[in-house]
């Protein structure tokens, strides 16, 4: 493999602007598919195979029309302190509100409290819903504005006005000025790394190119695979951050080779031989990972990771093209200017045998071989500390009652669960399926006054029957809060009572709305995590034995993983759902994780951890591959590559950061679980759990048994094979681009 990538690298460099053309017809190939493509249709999100979804599928079925996806605005009425909402002045003026809202553009329905009994026990509290014709992210400012208009006659009256649902609320955004402010960041990170405009600028922007490339793909494909606009989003932020890494890994290579002394060319084509080697096996980890998620069986899942893994994809054909094509252009450019002056001498230092300056990765690496039990000791303890919280980890999906109260649609909430009580705002949907049934009626009755009886059911609405008469839906409020145990509990009561009236009645009956939804999706994400964890660590390890030749290594690497992993989780449950430091990062309400956060989490930073692996442990491995002692080949490593991989974790805990300041709770949550992920896994595993434990281990780290290793494919990742270049090839190369070593000239003037 490395023969064939130095190959292709030095192909790209010689032919760089024939690469950089193709890379430029791409992206404006893609790019016009992209702006003729029909907008992406709102798929939905579906749960296959839970009861809720079942019990929505069977709504459809029986009630055609019944079950509208537009967008609901629930207007909210509350009245002066001491007063009724029933007054004559209160009544008049939410009649004209809720008449005019009905005369609205795009209005299907509006419903006026008083004669759909919305009114609250004490008479302080009621809420008339208008529904829509079109969904929240398609409806006009015209619509807006009406329904906006019409809230004034309630206000007028000294009414206290809210409005809940979608109609109103601010449609989530990706990342906004947070995530330029990351994009900075890196763009810092990567000018003190390099000290080099060019070598600082070139990363950024082939990450630039394949994120373009990546995103107008998806949108392009959006209309005919159902890809959501939270797709794009997490395709965005991982082929920005990897696309980023990939080619700082190449760079630095680059560099590397042109200080012992290799012509531009040749440099290019064993930084792409060796350091591409390790970009394309930790492109793979990531894309397992990714692609992995398909064993949960969700679809908008499934959607989401397939999208983000062909974005890293396509950010591993850039790092391995279109760098080493730039390369070719800024030759000398990225070259810091204490390595221009210093090349030559260099150059003579090391093919004289000079031995390479000692620099930070080189004293850590030493501090940690002296004392390696102990840096072991203190990491696992310390994550394991930060895990702790994941024990209390409870799963949901975020409402409105986790914006913040500066928001109407937070207000209304609150207002509603003062009115009518905490489980108002999560009631239960049942519907009964009575097809079976001797006396539907009968049968249906029947299972409204069990679940009436239910203790924690407050109260049940009466039951709509289907035009065929054999199914009937109704409403059960809970006594207690959507994201209350207790709430979680009563569904499970309720739902243990289906056997006894299937048995009796001949009916059967189904719960779903977001509370039920939630619960079962949580259920559903937790069943899958152990079976999609085997898959995908199980792949991984056999990629990782065939690029190690080790059995222990890929075993020590999924541990530090799933340390990484538990700590970030625990992070995210400290301030997401515990609340500590919420107030930081913009988080209003503490509340339940995403349930489909864990899992998701645990494929994109098994993909990312495995990138660390696999970057600093090839290092390692080349050194010893290459005749060094393995204590001196761990100092090798690390003076080759902890800077640089602490460099391209900082610049990936930047991209990341950058979309917690996204308005949608589940990118925000991402964003800020993926980047503490980064940074405990690249400075804690990587930088001290992994040379600790390898200082430890000594020579049977690289232990294989020999009828495995005849098994395992030959994958030359150290670039051993390169030093058996043919003489004619290096001298051809070196004649390409010799002229250009010691001249600090502009790339415009430099031969093509």
């Amino acid at each position: 493999m490395a023969t064939f990538l130095a190959r292709l690298g030095r192909l790209a460099f010689r032919r760089r602007w024939a690469a950089v053309f193709v890379w430029v017809l791409v992206l404006v190939g893609v790019g016009a598919g992209a702006a003729l493509a029909p907008k992406a249709a709102d798929s939905g999100f579906s749960m296959p195979g839970t009861e809720s979804q079942k019990a929505f599928d069977l709504i459809q079925e029986r009630f055609p029309g019944g079950n509208a996806e537009g967008a609901t605005a629930r207007i909210v009425f509350v009245a002066p302190s001491g007063q009724k909402i029933t007054a004559a002045g209160a009544e008049a003026a939410i009649d004209a509100t809720v008449t005019e809202a009905a005369a609205g553009p795009q209005v299907a329905s509006a419903v006026n409290p008083f004669q759909a009994h919305a009114v609250s026990q004490d008479g302080s509290t009621a809420y008339a819903t208008v529904n829509y014709t079109a969904k929240a992210a398609d409806l006009t400012d015209a619509a807006k504005a009406s329904l906006r208009t019409a809230l004034q006659h309630g206000q007028a009256a000294g009414l206290t006005v809210e409005v809940g649902g979608d109609a109103l609320a601010k449609q989530p955004a990706a990342g906004g000025a947070t995530e330029g402010l990351g994009i900075l960041v890196a763009a810092l990170v990567l000018l003190i790394t390099f000290g080099s405009l060019a070598a600082a600028g070139l990363p950024l922007l082939t990450a630039i190119v394949s994120v373009g490339v990546g995103t107008a793909g998806i949108l392009a494909l959006g209309s005919v695979f159902g890809l959501s606009s939270s797709t794009g989003t997490l395709a965005t932020m991982l082929g920005l951050a990897v696309g980023i890494d990939y080619a700082v890994f190449i760079v630095s290579r680059y560099r590397e080779e042109r200080a012992r002394g290799h012509a531009p060319q040749e440099a290019a084509g064993l930084a792409v031989g060796t350091a591409g080697s390790a970009v394309v096996f930790a492109g793979l980890t990531v894309v397992i990972g990714l692609a992995g998620l398909t064993v949960v069986g969700i679809p908008g899942l499934t959607k989401m990771g397939l999208s983000a893994a062909g974005a890293v994809v396509v950010a591993v054909l850039v790092a391995l093209t279109l760098v080493p094509a730039l390369l070719g252009m800024w030759p000398r450019a990225v070259l810091a200017r204490s390595e221009r002056r210093e090349t030559r001498k260099a150059r003579k230092r090391l093919r004289n045998g000079g031995i390479a300056k000692p620099n930070g990765g080189t004293r850590w690496a030493r501090f940690v071989l002296r004392r390696p039990l102990p840096v072991l000791l203190l990491a696992v303890v310390g994550l394991g500390v930060i895990a702790a919280p994941v024990t209390k980890m409870h799963l949901g999906t975020a409402g409105d009652e986790s914006k913040s109260t500066a928001t109407s649609e937070r207000r209304a909430y609150d207002d509603l669960a003062k009115g009518f009580g905490p489980g108002f705002n999560g009631p239960l949907t049942v519907v009964v399926d009575a097809k079976n049934a001797k006396d539907p009626k009968a049968a249906v009755a029947e299972t409204v006054q069990r679940i009436t009886a239910t203790p924690g059911v407050v109260s049940v609405s009466a039951p709509r029957f289907d035009a065929a008469g054999d199914a009937a839906i109704f409403s059960a409020v809970p006594s207690t809060a959507p994201d209350d145990q207790k709430t979680v509990d009563l569904i499970k009561t309720i739902r243990a009572e289906r056997p006894a009236l299937q048995s009796t009645t001949g009916s059967t009956f189904a719960l779903t709305g977001s509370t039920a939804v939630n619960v079962d999706s949580a259920a559903k994400v937790q069943a899958a995590l152990i079976p999609y964890l085997v898959v995908v660590v199980g792949l991984a390890f056999v990629l990782l034995m065939i690029v190690f030749r080790s059995l222990l290594v890929p075993l020590k690497a999924a541990l530090g993983f799933l340390l990484s992993v538990l700590a970030a989780l625990g992070a995210v449950v400290t301030v997401f759902q515990q609340g500590h430091l919420a107030s930081l990062l913009g988080v209003h309400q503490a509340g339940p994780i995403m349930f489909l956060m864990p899992i998701f989490m645990v494929g994109i930073v098994f993909g990312l951890a495995m990138d660390y692996e696999v970057f600093l442990v090839t290092r390692v491995r080349e050194a010893h591959v290459h005749g060094e002692r393995f204590d001196q080949a761990i100092v090798s490593g690390f003076r080759h590559s902890a800077r640089v991989v602490a460099a391209a974790a900082l610049i990936m805990t930047a991209v990341f950061s950058g979309f917690i300041g996204a308005d949608d709770p589940m990118i925000k949550m991402i964003g800020f679980g993926m980047a503490i992920a980064v940074l405990f896994d690249a400075f804690v595993v990587r930088m001290a759990i992994v040379p600790a434990a390898l200082a430890l281990l000594g020579e049977r780290a690289w232990w294989m048994p020999r009828w495995l290793d005849r098994l395992l494919p030959k994958v030359d990742v150290e670039g051993k094979a390169l030093e058996r270049v043919p003489a004619t090839e290096r001298d051809a190369d070196e004649a390409d681009t010799s002229h250009q070593d010691d001249r600090d000239v502009d790339w415009q003037r430099q031969p093509v």
